[in-house]
């Protein structure tokens, strides 16, 4: 008979919270589903919101911008406080303050309100994203339930992304865009009574509720330089002072960071020491390189298929579900696998799948078919980047104790916005290079704007093998001993 004892025993939950577990899960997975939605649902929308709103085409992006730089800068000390206040009180604080951003930006009735309200809901992301990976990190601490609850929640990660461009495709054609905003108040106030209801508190007796607020305040506004620096590059370049010098203070403000880290904070927002366990410093490599490969693609496939095959907004999100469902089988179904074989083989083979997905993809041409050219690479993408999703957030979170969960989800979700912000400005600067170089050329408008988007999937597809390379870093499963 197998003994344990309770000074070692991983905290659970509750006797009270056990039955719970089910809506436990769905609470991270809805929560998790709004993030991630409403990074890419407005992009089919931005035209429309640009007429009604009256922006200058210059500050359109700012629409998407504000939502990502404000999300990347703070998800460091939102995975913080979860550990330090209490899983369910941020899980709350975020899903509250994400549901009332939502309500001011579908009422917005200027350029100015509409991109303050994103910013808004940027932080409201940023306190609940990691708040979701706490909760399933220390609820689900059995190895085969563990991984079935980050499997839904990778999956979910994944197809919401997919999902957005199709609901503001729908809902842009059919009703009115501040619908794509508006329909997050219903679903947050929902959330909110749910996340009260059912998720446990983790409030742990031996932790100090002390903050590293010179860390917070300088890797906060670092990240949120770096990333806007970013941002600032298609419009600009990069040799212009509105990309270089965010960029210069940024890395100035995250160095200072890293020295108070290391030298100063009694108790660091980030332990450096935590990039020894190998199993974490290799999957927030892999995420990386797996995210800008992902989010990336949603951006550039959908150009694709609007503006080279011709396709409309409803059914360019129709064109999507193949990849969503891909995504869903991926993270879902192999999660019966991770804790047999580890997650070094599932990562793998999920980068090789994308890589040859998007590969693929890129080769699309004018005149290319749907069921001929597009539906095969996109279901391999999906099914890839399922497993890989799914891998990343078992091996970022393992081998670390219970009251470091948040520091590493925020890590792991930190990790993946710069990669969707990183992959898609560097792309999008190669793709509107070779757009311009081939039109000059007099090459026809739709065939050099598959060749620059070519690019960007070929660049995406390069990504995913860098994936790779760095998922052969990942430990390999430890066979247990006789």
């Amino acid at each position: 008979m197998t003994m344990t004892t309770r000074t070692h025993r991983t905290p659970g939950p509750s006797p009270r919270a056990a039955p719970r577990l089910g809506l436990v899960l769905f609470a991270c997975c809805l929560g998790q589903f709004m993030n991630v939605l409403d990074a890419s649902v407005v992009n089919v929308a931005l035209p429309v919101i640009s007429d009604d709103l009256g922006f200058d085409p210059h500050n359109l992006q700012l629409v998407n911008n504000a939502y990502t730089v404000v999300v990347c800068g703070f998800l460091l000390l939102g995975g913080r406080l979860a550990d330090l206040f209490g899983q369910r009180r941020i899980f709350l604080g975020g899903v509250g303050l994400f549901t009332l951003a939502s309500l001011v930006g579908g009422a917005a009735d200027s350029p100015t309100t509409l991109i303050l309200a994103r910013a808004l809901q940027g932080l409201g992301a940023a306190v609940m994203a990691p708040a979701t990976l706490t909760v399933l990190g220390t609820t689900f601490t059995e190895p085969a339930a563990r991984a079935k609850a980050f499997g839904w929640w990778s999956a979910v990660s994944g197809t919401a992304g997919a999902v957005g461009v199709l609901a503001g495709g729908v809902i842009t054609q059919w009703f009115s865009w501040r619908w794509i905003l508006l329909i997050n108040v219903p679903i947050g106030l929902a959330l909110c009574a749910l996340v009260g209801w059912a998720v446990p508190e983790t409030r742990r007796p031996g932790i100090r509720r002390r903050l590293d607020l010179p860390g917070a305040v300088t890797v906060t506004l670092g990240l949120m330089a770096v990333v806007y620096g970013t941002s600032e590059s298609p419009g600009h370049g990069w040799s212009s002072g509105h990309v270089l010098g965010p960029m210069f203070a940024g890395a100035v403000l995250l160095g200072t960071f890293l020295v108070i880290q290391a030298k100063f904070a009694p108790e660091p927002l980030v332990p450096l020491g935590v990039f020894r366990n190998r199993s974490v410093a290799a999957a927030n490599l892999v995420a990386f390189f797996g995210i800008a490969a992902l989010f990336s693609t949603f951006y550039f496939f959908t150009l694709m298929l609007q503006q080279v095959l011709g396709y409309s907004p409803l059914r360019t999100g129709l064109s999507y579900l193949p990849l969503s469902v891909g995504i869903a089988l991926g993270g879902w179904g192999i999660a019966r696998f991770v804790p047999r074989t580890g997650p070094r083989p599932v990562l793998l083979a999920g980068l090789a799948l994308s890589a040859v997905g998007l590969l693929w993809l890129s080769r699309l041409a004018v005149g290319a078919g749907y069921v001929s050219d597009v539906l095969a690479p996109e279901i391999l993408l999906g099914l890839g980047m399922g497993a890989v999703l799914n891998a990343t957030t078992n091996a970022a979170t393992a081998g670390l104790p219970p009251e470091q969960a948040g520091l590493a989800s925020g890590l792991l979700n930190t990790t993946r916005q710069l990669g969707s912000a990183a992959g898609l400005v560097t792309l999008a600067a190669l793709s509107a290079a070779r757009i311009d170089s081939e039109a000059a050329a007099g090459t026809p408008h739709a065939a050099a704007l598959a060749s620059g988007y070519g690019l960007a999937l070929t660049g995406a597809g390069l990504c995913a093998l860098a994936g790779l390379a760095a998922a052969l870093w990942v430990p390999a499963r430890e066979r247990p001993r006789d």
